[in-house]
């Protein structure tokens, strides 16, 4: 009982731990969802599950000893919540242009929210692999199942964070500027906080 309240435990406070940022991008998301209805609720939830699964399959494939994508290059995921928020802004200044209301969508489709939780957690991978390959089988089996629950759990918080009526006023109002420019920063710090630029520079 003890070894498994540990390992419950222990898939908690990492699970916490490492995706205390994602919390802020499912709160985007969701006003995003809510002033524009796109991405629909159900998106942002599959998004995020398949998001988080492919980051536990890349870890749990690195544990044995396979890697997808060598460290010193996941830092170019970034550029996924950058594209995305750029794409959004460009459509902002087109329907302002024309006379048109802009909206507040950055990610429209599961894959698109899928897209950006996975390179928001990719620094994550460097945590679960470790740890995959260190508790076993059964006990990484038992985490993953901690990690599934706490992905609606920070979905559930994601919504109700977004529910405040007196924030939505306010992305219905600047969400067209706010929302691109918050995945944006957030990709822009995915990619300076990996080191990439500087293994660019150095090739």
């Amino acid at each position: 009982m003890d070894q498994l309240l540990a390992t419950i435990g222990a898939g908690v406070g990492v699970f916490t731990g490492t995706n205390v940022d994602d919390l802020i991008v499912l709160t985007v998301l969701f006003l995003s969802s809510r002033a524009s209805s796109k991405p629909k609720q159900w998106q942002i939830w599959a998004g995020q599950y398949s998001g988080i699964a492919v980051l536990i399959a890349a870890s749990a494939l690195a544990a044995a000893g396979l890697t997808i994508v060598p460290d010193q290059w996941v830092g170019l995921l970034g550029l996924v919540p950058i594209g995305l928020g750029l794409r959004a802004l460009a459509k902002t200044i087109r329907a302002r242009d024309v006379g048109e209301d802009p909206a507040t969508q950055v990610a429209g489709s599961a894959l698109a929210v899928a897209g950006v939780t996975i390179a928001n957690g990719a620094d994550n991978i460097a945590v679960y692999t470790p740890l995959f390959r260190t508790v076993g089988p059964g006990s990484s089996a038992l985490t993953i199942a901690v990690f599934g629950a706490l992905v609606a759990v920070w979905c559930l918080a994601g919504s109700w964070l977004a529910s405040h009526k007196k924030v939505i006023a306010v992305v219905e109002r600047y969400g067209h500027w706010i929302v691109p420019a918050v995945f944006i920063v957030i990709g822009a710090a995915i990619v300076l906080e990996s080191g990439v630029i500087g293994h660019i520079a150095d090739l």
